[in-house]
């Protein structure tokens, strides 16, 4: 017998147009507030211990479940999310990766997401990217401009083809470390000088984190420093999952609760084997389908984007489904 989940991915969630980065791709405040309402009239809010008895079990989950998950161990989710949650008597899973929390590092998906942010001409910052890889040709071995934009300046679900092309080259098409001397050099022209002031501001901290275990929030890993994980090395693969039970043990996370949410939503057959050998129970990807627990394999889990949960806002009623 399956049971539906609908588990809802948040990222940034913030007072947008008040902030410092509006064009940051995050929910303004009161959307959040408003899909919430929506969740709590439509469906219903499920904890992360129903969802895992559920899954061991085989008991249906009760019907028009949903499950609120929040990657990336933003700051926001402390000073926002986290009260509207407390005060509604819901539950919401954080994945933190534990480079943010322990070492206060900024990955670097987060320096391109502020780098786009405060960059008006996308077309141009794309140009500049392809040229700084072209400097770099003589230290490095790498595909020619026009086999990398060929590759990654095409459009994807989320992002224009210029966007794209700056995500995916310094994410993951070029060399780990061009990637990091890249967008940390954009990251100090375009966003701030002082990375570290940036770090302390943007993350949550582990007493911030313990506080929100304290009051019933659900914690899982999210990586040692948010790599793709089927890119990876198998020791870079097995760092990620090790810096992940170290966060997890920091903040007190119970073994027999303890979930994996893939950054990037991206894994492969190894990133599962680690996880069980890592005493994780479940584990969520960015498929954007409603999870089917009893046919979706449990580290397998897919979640729905929050813009795809907007969409379905506004649907006429008799239109929604699970």
């Amino acid at each position: 017998m399956t049971s539906p989940l609908t588990v809802v991915m948040y990222h940034y969630v913030r007072p947008l147009a008040r902030s410092r980065f509006p064009k940051i791709k995050g929910l303004e405040l009161e959307a959040f507030r408003a899909q919430i309402d929506y969740l709590q009239d439509r469906y219903r809010p499920v904890r992360m211990d129903e969802v895992l008895d559920a899954a061991r079990s085989g008991r249906p989950l009760p019907e028009r479940a949903a499950l609120l998950t929040f990657d990336d161990g933003y700051a926001d989710h402390y000073r926002y999310v986290f009260p509207i949650l407390a005060e509604r008597g819901l539950q919401g899973a954080f994945y933190v990766p534990r480079a943010t929390a322990l070492e206060r590092d900024i990955l670097d998906v987060n320096r391109v997401h502020f780098i786009l942010a405060a960059v008006d001409d996308h077309n141009a910052l794309a140009g500049q990217v392809a040229a700084m890889a072209e400097a770099a040709r003589g230290r490095f071995d790498l595909p020619s401009i026009d086999e990398l934009r060929s590759l990654y300046h095409v459009p994807n679900r989320f992002d224009p083809a210029a966007v794209n092309f700056v995500k995916r080259l310094l994410q993951h098409a070029l060399p780990s470390s061009l990637r990091a001397e890249m967008s940390s050099e954009l990251f100090r022209v375009y966003v701030a000088a002082d990375a570290h002031s940036f770090s302390e501001e943007l993350y949550m901290s582990l007493d911030q984190m313990r506080v929100m275990a304290r009051a019933g929030m659900h914690f899982g890993g999210h990586g040692d420093r948010h790599l793709w994980m089927s890119r990876a090395t198998p020791a870079e693969k097995a760092a990620e999952v090790a810096g992940a039970v170290d966060l997890l043990d920091a903040i007190g996370v119970p073994h027999d609760r303890r979930t994996y949410c893939y950054p990037y939503g991206d894994f492969d057959e190894a990133s599962i084997e680690l996880l069980k050998a890592g005493g994780f129970q479940a584990a969520f990807t960015s498929h954007p389908d409603i999870a089917e627990l009893g046919q979706h394999p449990v580290f397998e889990l897919p979640r729905i984007d929050t813009n795809d949960l907007a969409r379905e806002m506004i649907l006429p009623q008799d239109a929604h489904a699970h």
